[in-house]
């Protein structure tokens, strides 16, 4: 299972809403100008619609990114944010980089841009990875109030089921919306119930985080470790790290055979998950892909749990390609029906069963890669994350603890069996639930 990538390649992340002034844009003009205030301005035309992306990425940019994702991107960023006012500011940090930020009506989104040269001065790299939500001066006081039931309306509108809940996990609710008792897939997410399960083996003595363990027979990406040899030696606490971090396939199921299927499914029913049959036997992603690319899928689906058993050990995915099960997944497959599920109670129950397991190594693990900014960070003593996707499904899920010590979670949930979910729309909406705070 892949790690969403949010926002079509720019990375979108998630920080507090600050007071910000309406007339901030830059006003100098052109021929005052360098090449990185003047791109900065072109990136403002080119969300507009008034610069074509030919005019102002390098080629290799848009080999990367294509026109017709940006334009994707642009009409997610508008939905969610508003028009494009203006340049808010340019930072030099060298002669071909800048931290640029781009005001919207609803928002101010920084992050970095790189030229390739300073003659035609083309832009190689721009990573939008701040989204700061505006508080206008003179709001309401209800103005959360008045944003919390925008994100639910622009939740309501995203084709298929969404949920999402943000709070204190032995608290209330600072915002939910859906059916928070629904089974939704988790992607990659799933992985959390793998390292609970590990975790709690390192506790009772039966694995230790620097332990030695070959690798196993390899996944299909998402990853590092599937092009690596069978059998190399991994510690525990590395296969764990790539696991949560990079979403490795290969080293997740290295982890889930070395703890036991039947120990990660014990795990996931004393978390108190409220329908773990719909997970049952719990697969690994090798297993998953095979099931989905050959013929057996619709049958393991419809198959009561002792039968899925004795179909897993048949399971010959010899021959099997990386090309075949990308076609295979290309659309939405069995989502409803094949995959690792959880309702946002579900999950809310699973983070407090990895917080009462109090493992430094664990909480370790999850923040290596919180996709949070450091200003985004700043206010939260602990941030912690793992996303999950597939064609059809994508899931977010913070774990948070604040500067008094309370643990929270933010969590999101989007599954459409019709067609692909656009990752960048989720991830701009659950930038404005954590400002809700």
């Amino acid at each position: 299972m892949r790690l969403p990538t949010i926002a079509a390649g720019l990375a979108l992340a998630l920080l507090m809403p600050v007071q910000a002034s309406a007339h901030s844009e830059m006003e100098a003009s052109a021929s005052e100008q360098g090449p990185l205030d003047r791109r900065a301005n072109d990136v403002v035309g080119w969300l507009r619609g008034e610069i074509a992306p030919q005019d102002l990425f390098t080629a290799q940019f848009l080999a990367q990114i294509p026109a017709e994702t940006l334009a994707q991107m642009n009409s997610q960023l508008a939905s969610q944010f508003g028009a494009v006012l203006g340049v808010g500011s340019v930072e030099r940090q060298g002669p071909l980089r800048a931290r640029i930020a781009i005001r919207f009506e609803r928002a101010i989104g920084s992050g970095t841009m790189v030229l390739a040269d300073a003659g035609e001065a083309r832009i190689a790299g721009l990573q939008l990875s701040d989204f700061t939500p505006v508080i206008s001066e003179g709001a309401e006081s209800d103005s959360d109030q008045s944003d919390a039931e925008a994100i639910a309306a622009d939740l309501a509108a995203l084709p298929g089921a969404t949920a999402a809940w943000f709070g204190p996990l032995d608290g209330e609710a600072v915002f939910v919306y859906g059916d928070v008792d629904r089974q939704f897939a988790l992607g990659s997410a799933f992985k959390l119930y793998v390292l609970g399960a590990v975790s709690e083996a390192v506790a009772d003595g039966r694995l230790r985080w620097d332990q030695v363990v070959p690798l196993g027979e390899a996944s299909f990406p998402s990853g590092i470790t599937q092009s690596w040899p069978e059998g190399a030696p991994m510690t525990v606490q590395s296969l764990a790290t790539l696991m949560i971090s990079i979403s490795d396939n290969t080293a997740t199921d290295t982890l889930l055979r070395l703890v036991g299927r039947d120990r990660v499914e014990d795990f996931l029913r004393r978390t108190g998950h409220s329908a773990p049959e719909r997970s049952l036997p719990f697969l690994t992603t090798r297993e998953l892909f095979l099931l989905k690319t050959l013929d057996t899928g619709p049958a393991y689906a419809a198959a009561d749990i002792p039968t899925r058993r004795a179909m897993l050990v048949g399971l010959d995915g010899d021959g099997v390609t990386t090309d075949e099960v990308v076609a295979a997944l290309g659309e939405p497959n069995l989502v409803e029906e094949l995959e690792w599920f959880a309702s946002m109670e579900d999950e809310r129950k699973l983070l407090r069963a990895l917080v009462a397991l109090d493992d430094p190594v664990l909480f370790d693990i999850l923040a290596v890669s919180p996709q949070l900014s450091e200003t985004q960070r700043a206010g939260w003593a602990y941030a912690g994350f793992k996303g999950g996707s597939e064609t059809g499904v994508l899931n977010l899920t913070w774990l948070l603890r604040d500067e008094a010590g309370q643990w929270h979670m933010l969590a999101t949930s989007w599954l459409n069996p019709e067609a692909p979910v656009e990752n960048a729309a989720l991830g701009l909406l659950a930038v404005r639930i954590l400002a809700l705070r």
